[in-house]
């Protein structure tokens, strides 16, 4: 299970129950995994913030903090909202099942857990995990002023060019749970197109989002936008009499990007960038790419 990896996967097992956590543990050992062991949802917190788990094995019901709420509780946390969990009950209520899915879990098993399927369940997991890891990666990488957010309005999510974006704008975590989730919540319950744009209130900067898409998990995927710099693209089409495309591909070839970046981010092959440079050249009156991104520079740069 862990072959391809530098490291052990680690799993957070969550349960007051002793004959559980041994059960598990020596399964989970086996398999060559590294076990943490919470006894109730506050020390789950607390390790899982200290730690970072690959994936967490939850008990619904335990003293103090509950496995729903403690579920509840890491999903609203951006740093671990994307950590796999997956319920352990002993009740077979449909209801309670239902609970710990809308709480955040990704998958359930009823006690007495058989290891085997345990150790199946957790593959399919982890190997999900990772690759949902590696394309919010590729999108940091791209430079990407992108968001996710849940249904209650939290950031699930972001790009660090977003987290940039936000303190640039003195967006701090308080502002984002008492201002920017109520907005969200708010509107994503009007049921807005893909497409659609929200002027975020409450700043001295303004900001907005730009509803992307609609994600299976309940999550909608987002764009920020910073409504006090002019388009860059926008106003390279203006100055430099280019066509929408065109402005756009001179826009991230100007901030650095390779013709295959700027290929991914404006959902077009690396080809059709070459045609499109192809046709910048002669326009700009220059002959290659790093002369075409020090005209456009100039420009940008002088708008600031």
């Amino acid at each position: 299970m862990n072959s391809d990896k530098l490291r052990p996967d680690i799993a957070l097992v969550v349960d007051d129950s002793p004959d559980t956590l041994s059960l598990i543990n020596d399964a989970l050992e086996l398999a060559g995994i590294d076990v943490l062991v919470a006894l109730e949802g506050r020390q789950a917190l607390t390790i899982a913030k200290r730690m970072r788990p690959d994936i967490i094995l939850m008990d619904g019901v335990m003293p103090h903090m509950d496995g729903f709420e403690a579920c509840r509780a890491l999903k609203a946390d951006p740093e671990l909202a994307s950590i796999p969990i997956i319920f352990m009950t002993g009740l077979s209520d449909t209801d309670d099942v239902v609970k710990g899915l809308e709480a955040g879990g990704v998958d359930y098993l009823t006690k007495p857990i058989n290891p085997s399927e345990l150790l199946a369940r957790m593959k399919v997991h982890l190997s999900n995990a990772r690759l949902a890891d590696s394309a919010r990666t590729a999108l940091d990488n791209l430079g990407q002023h992108l968001l996710t957010v849940g249904e209650e309005g939290l950031i699930r999510w972001a790009t660090p060019q977003t987290y940039a974006l936000l303190a640039r704008a003195r967006a701090n975590e308080q502002w984002q749970q008492t201002d920017f989730a109520p907005q969200i919540r708010y509107w994503l319950g009007h049921r807005p197109q893909e497409g659609e744009q929200l002027n975020l209130n409450g700043l001295d900067y303004p900001l907005a989002v730009k509803l992307i898409s609609r994600q299976e998990n309940g999550e909608s995927l987002m764009k920020l936008l910073d409504l006090q710099r002019v388009d860059g693209a926008a106003l390279l089409r203006e100055r430099l009499d280019l066509t929408e495309r065109e402005s756009q591909v001179l826009y991230w070839i100007a901030n650095g990007k390779t013709n295959r970046e700027a290929a991914e981010i404006l959902e077009m092959s690396p080809r059709t960038v070459n045609k499109h440079l192809e046709q910048i050249f002669p326009k700009l009156g220059v002959e290659n790419r790093t002369a075409a991104a020090g005209v456009a520079l100039r420009i940008l740069v002088g708008s600031q």
